[in-house]
């Protein structure tokens, strides 16, 4: 029998989605402060932890993907399966105007099939 790797779950997101995440388990995170370093600061975090192999999850803020696309779309087009990146809404609602449908494409892209839940 093959050991099962344990992987991380990493936050890149705001105070707020980063305290209520840790409060869920979450121990690795990347706060970005609300200043005029946001875009340097979240390609940073970004690079960093695509090269990670430990890492199998980034939960980050729907608002922050525009500041690093090049990167998630490397990440989404290429070979590997880890890390899955998962962009969650911000407090002030989300950018997609079917959620639903953007999320099962999502889960569509990152593992090859359709999940009926």
């Amino acid at each position: 029998m093959m050991p099962i790797k344990q992987l991380d779950i990493v936050v890149v997101g705001d105070e707020e989605l980063v305290n209520a995440l840790r409060l869920a388990g979450s121990s690795r995170y990347y706060m970005i402060k609300d200043d005029h370093d946001i875009r340097e600061n979240v390609r940073k975090a970004l690079t960093e932890l695509i090269t990670e192999p430990d890492i199998g999850i980034v939960v980050m803020l729907e608002d922050y993907a525009q500041y690093a696309e090049d990167l998630l779309t490397q990440v989404r087009k290429g070979r590997a399966i880890t890390p899955v990146i998962i962009e969650v809404p911000s407090k002030f609602g989300t950018k997609y105007p079917n959620v639903r449908d953007y999320y099962r494409a999502s889960i569509r892209e990152s593992i090859g099939f359709e999940v009926e839940i």
